[in-house]
């Protein structure tokens, strides 16, 4: 996807990604019992531990999948599978978002019985994803606390003045 579809943002907190993760993770203790947890990486690696924690799960695998590069989605790269014996039954897929649903559906395919947890997801996404917390337009780019940096916020007569001129 290009920049210029994007034309909303959001930026998440970290206490507010935190609140995301345990409402994740209550909507999925009522499900059942897990066996482990597979985190797609990168992304899905502080949502996973968090839920791990509340769940109280200590298998934890990753599947390492390299897609974006800024805001730009290329070609779908598998770093690692993830070390499962079975097609999936009993585990959960953790990822902070599900955008287009391309990296997913990688996931998908290789662990076709593993039930899919996501904090965020798109229109485009959502048909591969199981469980989530929260639903955004397909135009909405996501900043996430680890993306970010604190810094001046230029007061907002500042930024008035500069377009004026």
């Amino acid at each position: 996807m290009s920049e210029a579809l994007y034309t909303r943002d959001v930026i998440k907190s970290w206490s507010e990604l935190h609140r995301d993760c345990r409402l994740l993770a209550q909507k999925l203790l009522i499900q059942g019992s897990w066996k482990g947890i597979i985190a797609v990486t990168r992304g899905g690696m502080i949502p996973a531990a968090i839920i791990a924690r509340e769940l109280d799960i200590r298998l934890i695998d990753t599947f390492c999948i390299a897609s974006y590069d800024k805001q730009q989605q290329g070609e779908l790269i598998v770093l690692k599978d993830p070390v499962v014996t079975s097609e999936g039954d009993g585990y959960l897929i953790i990822d902070d978002l599900v955008d287009t649903g391309n990296t997913l559906a990688v996931v998908r395919k290789a662990l076709p019985k593993a039930h899919v947890g996501t904090l965020y997801v798109k229109p485009a996404g959502q048909p591969l994803v199981d469980t989530f917390v929260q639903a955004f337009s397909q135009e909405t780019w996501i900043r996430f606390p680890w993306d970010l940096a604190l810094g001046y916020a230029v007061p907002l007569v500042e930024e008035v003045k500069d377009i004026e001129c």
